[in-house]
């Protein structure tokens, strides 16, 4: 026997015939309900009700894996006008579906998602405007860069404006081989340098939401890598469910996928890490043990994943004493780099005489 679920009802079939069957009111907001509660991965009342007592059960889907084993089963013979509802009726429900699902709580880790996403285009443009303020401003105090840096660079420039205010501040004794400028000039890169320093407090107090947020949502991944790199990570996957869902070798390659690719397609050496490479065991360890450790890191990172999906128990401290010792193991039996192999020399043939 199967269990097949339609938005009209709830069916035990026997290959093609129908053995028992709870339908759905025929209300198109109490359909949209049910409809939603599915859509969550949860398990309704009457899938319950007829698979009690159901020895072998299979069922259609796999949320239903909790009654039976799930397999492919072909339900068209189960039509919704057989039993009163209307192609009407469906469109409501699924209009009233729609109307549910938009108004729901956004997950916190769809906002995490988000925030990395606008964490990195504020780098971007932090670096775009970097770079043409250090050449705009070059033109008139080109020693500057070599005295402050990034957001010290910036005010500066905005407090001062002419270099003569500047070298007075930083104590310095020189002779800059800048060109003059009018105040025109200095009044509009003051004003850049004056925007550059509003996205460095956006980036900042974005990193520092980041931060609390990461350990909210995944508090055993930020225990084991960091508050960063546990963000980075469920940003790539598309949120911390799907996280979850895929296996370690693939949590290991996320942010390497052009590398993966490239070694499909031209048979390149396939990559052997992507995103958790800025773990600091990995990307200090040599060469040689960048892989076993990777594997080490991304197998305790998708336990850490699963038990902050499931809102399981604290155990982040003890994943990342476990994750140690895997690499103390992994440093002590691979201390030194293979031997390479010596290609072998192709024999010349002989030539006939």
């Amino acid at each position: 026997m199967i269990l097949v679920t339609k938005w009209f009802g709830v069916f035990l079939c026997d290959e093609s015939k129908i053995i028992d069957k709870r339908l759905m009111p025929k209300d198109a907001k109490k359909i949209a309900e049910k409809l939603a509660e599915m859509q969550r991965g949860s398990l309704l009342p009457e899938e319950t009700e007829l698979a009690k007592d159901r020895k072998k059960l299979r069922v259609s889907e796999r949320r239903q894996s909790e009654l039976g084993k799930p397999m492919m089963f072909d339900s068209s013979f189960i039509k919704a006008d057989q039993y009163g509802f209307s192609n009407e009726l469906m469109h409501a429900a699924m209009l009233s579906l729609g109307k549910l699902r938009t108004s729901e709580p956004i997950p916190r880790d769809k906002s995490l998602v988000q925030a990395i996403r606008h964490l990195d285009d504020l780098i971007v443009s932090c670096n775009l405007l970097n770079e043409r303020l250090h050449e705009w401003y070059g033109l008139h105090f080109p020693e500057l860069g070599d005295h402050a840096k990034d957001r010290r660079y910036c005010e500066l420039i905005v407090r001062h404006g002419e270099r003569g205010g500047i070298i007075k501040e930083l104590g310095l004794t020189l002779e800059s081989i800048g060109s003059e400028m009018n105040d025109v000039d200095i009044r509009t890169i003051s004003a850049l340098a004056e925007t550059l320093c509003g996205i460095y407090d956006d980036r900042g107090r974005t990193e520092a939401y980041i931060s609390e947020l990461s350990n909210e949502v995944a508090p055993n991944m930020c225990a084991l890598m960091g508050s960063s790199l546990a963000a980075r990570l469920i940003s790539s996957a598309g949120g911390l469910d799907r996280l979850a869902s895929l296996p370690s070798s693939t949590l290991q390659l996320l942010g390497a996928e052009k590398a993966m690719f490239r070694h499909l397609k031209s048979g390149k050496k396939p990559p052997k890490h992507g995103i958790i490479f800025q773990h600091p065991e990995i990307h200090r360890a040599p060469y040689w043990q960048r892989g076993n450790i990777s594997r080490a890191l991304a197998g305790k990172a998708l336990i850490a994943a699963k038990v902050d999906r499931y809102n399981g128990e604290f155990i982040g401290g003890t994943l990342l004493t476990e994750f140690n010792e895997k690499v103390e193991g992994i440093k002590k039996r691979y201390p030194e780099p293979p031997k390479r192999s010596e290609p072998k020399k192709k024999q010349k043939a002989k030539r006939r005489t």
